[in-house]
């Protein structure tokens, strides 16, 4: 069992990040913010797909007045990712939105900080301080001290910020695209600040190398007990980012929605086309509600004993299979049958 640092709670919409809240998954939209109906669809996709919260870019002010309507249609919180111009993050707020992603060192004068911490204060609407190895303040580039200890320096002066102007609504992130200094960063600042870390490995590259660099970054903290929100950054389409999100929850206990797919690896007793046949239970189940684990084993010599844990599975024979429940067989089926009686036993199993 995971023990969880503990983080100030605040809320985004709906949605409670840190304390005991459940780790949420975020994804950010890779439309045009301008075209409302292209990144209604996308945020409608993404929240489908189980994503908690949907970030949107905001790059100028034909951007921050589109936010009006998509507020409107979403069904899931939106935070404004917004760089330099703090009118932008003003008119955010007015139009809706339900909390921002600012760097309060890169908008300009304290005076436009004020405004900005004044008016979310007013409206309950937190900030991400958002921390990038990529984009450090020159002093900092120039001092002779891990990039880690530089992040956490960085991130430590922007909290300052919002802190004398008495607010506290802050989420943090300190993000590289080198997993160690990742790792290094967010553990450095765990115990130095209360509130909550929104977890994430940026630039981590596309589908492949993407995945593994995150699982590590983020399996890593996450198994510490250290963050309280998520995100996937991957060079792929936005719904990728929300499906590794969950499965990297889900693999370490800390989110029981949907199902967990296992499947063993191949071998020379394998008597079926396990690797087709695991694919298509995941493609088949991937949309059920049921916070259940399946499993594709290769053989039934092993595979239902291996597989005891599982609610619910296949072990494969020679042109047949067995489905078997929490390691017992219960029915043998030709091979072409065995997603059809799977579906069968787990919905009788849920009437």
């Amino acid at each position: 069992m995971i023990k969880r640092r503990f983080s100030k709670q605040i809320t985004i919409g709906d949605v409670k990040i840190g304390g005991d809240a459940p780790i949420s998954v975020q994804s950010m939209c890779n439309t045009d913010t301008r075209n409302v109906e292209a990144t209604c669809s996308q945020i409608e996709e993404l929240a489908q797909k189980g994503c908690d919260l949907v970030r949107l870019a905001v790059l100028n002010k034909d951007a921050a007045a589109a936010i009006k309507d998509i507020v409107k249609l979403s069904s899931v919180p939106l935070i404004a990712d917004i760089h330099f111009d703090y009118r932008l993050a003003l008119e955010c707020i007015n139009n809706g939105i339900s909390a921002l992603r600012i760097n309060p060192g890169n908008i300009g004068k304290r005076e436009n900080v004020e405004k900005v911490v004044k008016l979310a204060k007013q409206q309950n609407i937190p900030i991400r301080i958002g921390v990038n190895a990529g984009s450090l303040e020159k002093n900092l580039l120039e001092k002779d001290i891990p990039l880690s200890e530089k992040m956490v320096e960085s991130a430590l002066g922007h909290i300052k910020i919002l802190e004398d102007l008495d607010y506290d609504l802050i989420k943090v992130s300190l993000k590289s695209s080198d997993v160690m200094t990742t790792i290094e960063a967010y553990r450095s600042i765990a115990n130095k600040i209360p509130y909550a870390l929104h977890l994430g490995v940026t630039e981590a590259g596309t589908l492949r190398g993407g995945l593994i660099k995150s699982s590590i970054g983020l399996g890593t903290l996450l198994a510490e007990g250290i963050g309280d929100t998520i995100r996937v950054s991957l060079t792929e389409n936005p719904v990728e980012e929300v499906t590794a999100g969950i499965d990297i929850l889900k693999g370490l206990g800390l989110k029981e929605k949907g199902v967990n797919f296992i499947s063993c690896p191949t071998c020379g007793r394998t008597q079926i086309k396990l690797i087709e046949l695991a694919k298509k239970v995941e493609e088949r189940f991937k949309n059920l509600d049921l916070p259940i684990t399946i499993a594709t084993m290769g053989c039934a010599v092993n595979g239902p004993g291996e597989a005891r844990h599982a609610d619910f599975g296949i072990a494969g024979g020679i042109g047949e299979g067995y489905i078997f429940k929490k390691g017992e067989i219960i029915a043998k089926v030709p091979e072409d049958k065995l997603l059809e009686k799977l579906e069968e036993v787990i919905k009788k199993s849920y009437e």
